[in-house]
């Protein structure tokens, strides 16, 4: 709705970094996101680029389960 974003942060673990939160941001905007299992994650920080997005990974962590559409079902 307001997109394009600058910035975006994810505070739950998600199974794969989502192509709709990539698609909202602008150019240069970042997107902070936990992604692994439901209970152990990569922390990922993303700058998108023009042509390609720069990816960093920041460390291990632990996030609570990100339910969504294209994340984890409820259990």
């Amino acid at each position: 709705r307001e997109a394009p974003y600058e910035a975006i942060m994810v505070t739950a673990g998600a199974p794969r970094v989502s192509a709709d939160l990539l698609a909202q941001l602008g150019i240069g905007g970042r997107l902070v996101i936990p992604v692994g299992s439901r209970y152990m994650q990569e922390l990922y920080k993303i700058t998108k680029g023009k042509k390609k997005n720069v990816v960093h990974n920041l460390g291990g962590c632990r996030f609570v389960s990100l339910i969504a559409k294209d994340a984890w079902e409820e259990e």
